[in-house]
C-alpha cells in the first residue's frame, strides 16, 4: 500500500514539506513520483522515499556511501526502485532526462560543490513543470552566531563578513543566508515558494529536554522568520518560473 510518508533524516518540517510535494504529485495523477537525489549520499532520503513508492534515482560519486546505499535498499525490499548514478553532480544533465523529475533534492550539496550555479541550472532543468526542487544549505547566520556565543569572536567576524561565510580549516567552501539563497534560486530561473529553517536550536539546545517537546518546537520555529534565519540550516522549495 503506498503512503506519502517518509521516514527519514532532518527535521519535521523538512519532511512535512517533501510529503507535500510527493501528494501534489499524486495529486496530478503520477502513480509513481519521480525523484532525483542529487549528492544523495548513503541514501538516507532515497531508501524512505523508495518505501513511499518513488522512482529514486541517486547521483553519487562516493563508492563507500553507495554501498551503503545499495546495502539499505535491499534490507528494506525497494532495490528495484533506485537506480544509482555513480558520478559528480555536475554530471545529472547526462544522467537524466530534463523535465523528467517530480522532485529533485540537493541537501547538503551546494555548500561543497566547486560551481554551485552550474548545479543550480542542472537541478531546474532536471525537474518537470509542475515538479520542485528540494535545496538544503548550511546557514551563514547561524554560524556567526554559534561561533560569537562560544566566544570565537574572530571567526565570527571573519564568517560574518567574508565573501562565501567560512573561515580556516572549514569543511564546506561556502554558507549561505536566506538573501543569498534565495537570489541563487533565482538566478537559475527557479522561484521560491517556501523558505523554512531546519534545527532551529536542536545545535545548541542543552541534554535533558523532551525529544516530542524539542520537535514540536523545531516544527512551529521553522516558519517563524526571525527563528528560520538563525536556524543551523536552511531549506528551500522551488519551483521552474
Amino acid at each position: 500500500m503506498k503512503t506519502d510518508t517518509v521516514a527519514a533524516r532532518g527535521s519535521g518540517a523538512v519532511r512535512r514539506a517533501l510529503e507535500a510535494e510527493l501528494r501534489a504529485a499524486r495529486a496530478r495523477g503520477v502513480e509513481q513520483p519521480v525523484v532525483v537525489d542529487v549528492g544523495g549520499g548513503s541514501g538516507g532520503w532515497a531508501v524512505p522515499f523508495a518505501s513511499a513508492g518513488c522512482l529514486v534515482t541517486v547521483v553519487e560519486p562516493n563508492p563507500n556511501a553507495l554501498a551503503t546505499l545499495r546495502r539499505r535498499a535491499e534490507e528494506e525490499g525497494v532495490s528495484g526502485r533506485i537506480t544509482v548514478i555513480a558520478d559528480d553532480s555536475d554530471a545529472l544533465g547526462a544522467h537524466v532526462e530534463a523535465g523528467s523529475a517530480d522532485l529533485v533534492l540537493a541537501h547538503g550539496l551546494l555548500e561543497v560543490v566547486d560551481d554551485p550555479r552550474a548545479v543550480l541550472d542542472a537541478l531546474a532543468a532536471a525537474v518537470s513543470p509542475g515538479g520542485a526542487v528540494s535545496v538544503l544549505v548550511a546557514n551563514r547566520t547561524a554560524a556567526v552566531l554559534h561561533r560569537a556565543l562560544a566566544g570565537r569572536i574572530s571567526e565570527a567576524q571573519q564568517l560574518m563578513e567574508g565573501p562565501d561565510g567560512i573561515v580556516a580549516g572549514d569543511t564546506v567552501l561556502r554558507r549561505y543566508d536566506s538573501a543569498g539563497l534565495t537570489d541563487s534560486l533565482v538566478a537559475a530561473g527557479l522561484e521560491v515558494t517556501l523558505l523554512q529553517g531546519d534545527r532551529v536550536i536542536s545545535d545548541v539546545v542543552p541534554g535533558g529536554v523532551r525529544e516530542d517537546e524539542l520537535a514540536e518546537f523545531e516544527l512551529s520555529a521553522s516558519a517563524v522568520p526571525a527563528l528560520r534565519d538563525v536556524a543551523g540550516r536552511l531549506h528551500a522549495i522551488a519551483r521552474r518560473g
